[in-house]
Order: C-alpha cells, then structure tokens, then sequence
C-alpha cells in the first residue's frame, strides 16, 4: 500500500547565496529520501521556500541602498535557480512572502493566541547601539553563563545546547558591528512552550528511530523550557493578526515562527496550485502519513520542540485546521515522524564563511562541475553523522579514483562493447554459477539499499552501491568477454547480457543519488521516458494578482521502479558516452584561488 511521504526542507535564508555546506544539510540529502520513496510508488510531497523576514534582511537592503523585498526577489531566484541546477525534485519550493504564507501564518498565531498558548509579556530586548534596529538573538554572541563557550548565540548554545536569552550572555556583541548590544524594555508576544513540555517529552521519548545527536539535543532543551519571543521590533515581516496592530508597522512576528509554519503553508500552495485545495490534508491529517524534516544540527530544536509545540496547540483548529464534515474533521495535524539532521561541512579545516573568503557557493561549483558529481561526494563523504571537511584533493581523490574508475569506468566498458559489437541487448545462453551469483547479488541490493534508504542512512546506501558496482567489475574482469567473444561469440553475449543487467538494476539503485548521469544511462540503455526527469519552474498568480515562482515538476510521469531489471533482449541501444569526466587536481586547485578571491 503506497503511504504519504512529506519531506519537509530546511528554507534557505534569501539573504545572500547559498554554499555547498548548506545543501549538505538540507539539500541533497532530502531529495535522495524523495527521489527513492517515489520510485518505490509512494506519495511524495517535497515542500521549502526561501525564508525572507527578518533583521539579516533589512541590514543588507540597508547596505546596498534598496529594499528588503528587492533583496528576497533577488536571493531568491538565486537560490531557486542552484537548487534546480542541483536536481531538488521539490513538488513546490515557494517562498515566505507570499499571500498564502501570510495567511497561514496568521491562522496559526490567531488560534495558538485565542487558546492561551501566545502570551504577552515585557521583556529586554536587544537592538544595535549603531543603527537602532532589532538584533535578531542570532546575530548576538557572547560567552555561554553555564558551559563557558565563548562563542554562544543568543538563542542556544552549541557546545552544551542549552537554550538562552542574549540577556543571559557573559559580554554579548553583536555580530554585525561587535558592539555591546542596547537592552530596552518591550512588549512582545512569547509561545508558552512550558505548557507542552510534558506531551513533548513523552513524545520524543517514544523516538528511537532518531539520530542520536538529534533525540539528545532536543532532550537537553527540555530541561530549561522557557517562553519564546514570536514578535520582535520591526516593520519587515508578517503582520501581528490583531485588531490593535491592524495599523500599526513596528512589530511584526518573528522570522523563525513564520519559517517552520511554511512546511504547512507550502503544503496548502502546493494543493491550490494543482487545484484540488484539499489534497494537502492526505498528508497532513491522514494519521498514516510520515513526515521527514531534513536540515543541518543548528536547526533541530525549532524542529523537534518548537514547532511539535505550535502544531500540538493548533491541533485540528483554526481556519485550515478544522474540516467540517470532511473526510478529516477533528483530526489534529500531525506531528514529525523523523527529524533528520546532518552535522556540519567545514573546508580545509574552517567554518564556511562569506566575509573570511572559505566559501564554496553552489553557483560557483556547478558552473564547472557536474552536479553529481558534488552530490555524489556530498553524500559519500558529507556531514550525515558528525562533522566532516570538504577539501579539493578529498573531491578530485572521489571522484576520479570511486565515480569514474568504478561506476562510470562499469558503464562505459559495458555498454560501449555491447553497442560495438551487438547494437541491442544480446540473447544469453545458459547462465554459468558465476553468472547467477553477480546477479543475484545486485539483485539483492534493490532490498538492502532500499532498507539503508528508508532508514536515511545515505551514506551507507551509497557505500553498498558502489560495492556492487565493484562486484561486477570484477565479474567482467574474470570473464573476459572482450577475449572470450574472439572464439566463443554465444559466450561472450551471455557475459555482456549478464552485465547489462546488473548495470541497468544499478541504474535504479543509483538514481536517488545521481539522477543526471541516471537520466542518461536509461537513455543509452535504449529505453524511453524519465526515471529521473526534468524539473521545471512555474509562474503563480496568487489571489491579490502578485506573481511569485515556484520550483516543480510531474514526477508523476517517471516510469522508473524501486525494482530489478527487465531489460527486454533485442532492445535497441543508443550510442553511449562516459558518464563522468575525470578531474586534474591542479586545476582543481587553481580555480578554488579564483572561487575564494571572488567570495571576498
């Protein structure tokens, strides 16, 4: 029975472009889990946006003289525009300023507001002593009053994952200008996250199918549950949905409650944009359903503690909520059922940082390389279970020596022979035991990558991908059919027949992780149609007449199966080429110079 799959991604911040570390924790890592449970027939809804309110924002439309808004449309058809390079089959990657999301939004904030779970209180808060504005608790470190970590945000600590107030840092600075920030009392709207502690911690004690590090954090954050702040001093944002606020333009909510709310908000797009308004319940009330969130460690708390609370409070209310006499009625929104986080990507040692030059961005790297092959080592060597770096010689060493020398050396020896001399897959005769065996064994890892996969162990499925791969590798090396075909033509076809079919069931298990080279591989193996197809970008027109675009695409129409192959014999194949190209570290490490001279 196919089930209801929601990948839920982490929404890249539109105010700058991203770099490679970010599409390791949130990117490919999800479109992998998205692209394999649609080859399995589930039903996959792939939703993010370009997270655009916020401080950060209005600091760069102030530097550059324009307007927040101008800042958003820019980053992102940026972002946007490397995602689709990069092959994120999102269903609908949107963005928060639409009128949809504001909508949305505001339903939540009005009903968690009107059940006495949104509450006012007078608090400090933290604006910048040079431009006056709003500093975001994020843009505010200082050193961590338990654990002692100097470099602890104002929201959390990394090092001991304590949750904090910028108030409650030793010597706290801004980010922006490294000046003390000014505390004036203000009143602002806080969830009352205390009143779920309970419901949440027998939650996520029920768990144990949770990363360790992501189970743990959020325990941790438990211990010392406080309000949380959902409004801040500003005029870039979602307005406040009460009458008192109806005209006023200095407090909006706070970007990171709007944010998580788009998975719900892109969701309902999604259903009106396809025009069956109601679609999104089949994922978010059907009580079968799965939701997996996928971002990097920094993020997990909002996931885990945060928005569980906000959905526990909004329940099966409010105006999207609430479904009288429909097949949902009274059925609350559920809950994630797995929370996937990755650690972090460093480079040559370093933090990823814009301002400092050590910065990869997407842009930069796919306009010189193959997206799968950034994929390929994002997932064979990325940030899945602690922090790992990213250096050229590490990427050219993958690349050249596993993707190429392995997989695409199997490929192109195959189907190269094969296309020379036979045009179409070759009759076999009787299979030897050798035979059989490579073929089971491949076989056999439609099952035990697919189990890595639906466990979101990525890199571990792609590890046994690749130990297949080497598998028939060696198979052919032992057989010899380039020499056996020479006196034994009926032999040799056997060989080569057995080999095609390994590589097109490989075909299959490759594809979630490389779906390009995928792509064209179904093509030279003569078969029609997309198993990995194209995405596109689709102009919406909402109801007030603003436009806005979204990354789509009719997954619908893949005719690829999580199965093993039935490559018909006699099917005609098409000329093939290599599937990777082979890099030259030197070059390589010339244009990382020019890459990193730019980001400066």
């Amino acid at each position: 029975m196919p089930e209801h799959i929601l990948v839920a991604v982490a929404w890249p911040y539109a105010n700058g472009p991203r770099h490679i570390g970010h599409v390791a924790g949130f990117g490919v890592p999800a479109d992998i889990f998205a692209r394999y449970h649609r080859l399995r027939g589930n039903h996959v809804l792939m939703i993010s946006g370009t997270d655009e309110h916020g401080t950060p924002i209005t600091l760069v439309a102030d530097k550059e003289g324009t307007t927040p808004q101008a800042i958003a449309d820019r980053y992102n058809k940026i972002i946007g525009d490397d995602l689709y390079h990069l092959g994120l089959s999102y269903d609908t990657f949107t963005r928060t300023t639409t009128a949809n999301h504001y909508a949305v939004t505001q339903d939540i904030f009005r009903t968690l507001y009107e059940r006495g779970y949104i509450i006012r209180q007078e608090t400090l808060g933290a604006f910048s002593a040079t431009t006056g504005r709003t500093l975001p608790d994020r843009y505010i470190e200082g050193t961590c009053p338990l654990c002692g970590y100097d470099e602890a945000r104002g929201d959390q600590c990394d090092n001991c994952g304590s949750q904090l107030d910028p108030t409650d840092l030793i010597n706290p600075r801004s980010k922006v200008d490294g000046q003390p920030p000014v505390f004036k009392p203000t009143e602002h709207f806080f969830l009352d996250l205390p009143a779920f502690a309970e419901q949440l911690r027998t939650w996520i004690d029920q768990q144990g199918h949770w990363r360790p590090n992501v189970r743990n954090c959020s325990l941790n954050f438990l211990k010392d549950l406080k309000p949380r702040a959902i409004t801040r001093d500003l005029e870039w944002g979602v307005p406040i949905p009460l009458p008192e606020y109806a005209n006023r333009d200095d407090k909006k909510i706070y970007v990171w409650f709007d944010a998580v709310i788009g998975y719900l908000s892109a969701s309902i797009e999604w259903a009106i944009n396809r025009g069956e308004p109601d679609a999104w319940r089949e994922w978010w009330q059907n009580p079968d359903s799965r939701h997996f969130y996928f971002m990097g460690k920094d993020n997990i708390v909002f996931h885990t503690v945060i928005w569980p609370a906000m959905l526990l409070g909004y329940g099966a209310g409010g105006q999207y909520g609430a479904n009288p006499g429909g097949k949902y009625d009274g059925i609350p929104l559920q809950l994630p059922y797995n929370v996937v986080s990755s650690e972090f990507l460093t480079m040559e040692g370093k933090k990823f940082s814009s301002s400092r030059g050590i910065v990869i961005y997407v842009n930069d790297f796919l306009s010189r390389y193959d997206a799968d092959a950034l994929r390929y080592f994002l997932t064979i060597a990325g940030p899945e279970n602690q922090d790992t770096d990213f250096t050229w010689a590490e990427f050219v060493r993958r690349n050249n020596d596993e993707l190429v020398a392995t997989w695409g050396n199997l490929v192109n020896r195959t189907l190269s022979n094969v296309y020379k001399n036979f045009g179409s897959v070759p009759q076999p005769g009787p299979l030897t035991a050798a035979d059989e065996q490579v073929l089971a064994e491949v076989t056999g890892g439609i099952a035990t990558v697919g189990e890595l996969l639906a466990g979101a162990r990525f890199k571990a499925a792609l590890s046994e991908a690749m130990r297949l791969a080497a598998q028939v590798n060696i198979y052919l090396s032992e057989q010899e059919p380039w020499k056996v075909i020479k006196n034994d033509r009926e032999r040799a076809a056997t060989i080569w027949y057995v080999a095609l079919r390994c590589v097109d069931t490989l075909k299959i298990i490759f594809t979630p992780f490389l779906p390009f080279s995928s792509q064209r591989l179904h093509e030279y193996l003569g078969y029609d149609g997309y198993i990995a197809g194209p995405l596109r970008f689709q102009e919406v027109t909402e109801a007030d007449g603003r436009t806005h675009r979204v990354l789509t695409g009719d997954y619908d129409q893949w005719v690829g199966r999580w199965e093993p192959s039935a490559l018909p014999v006699g099917q005609a194949l098409r000329q093939p080429q290599p599937l990777f190209k082979k890099l030259d570290e030197a070059v390589v490490e010339e244009e990382l110079a020019r890459m990193q001279s730019r980001a400066k």
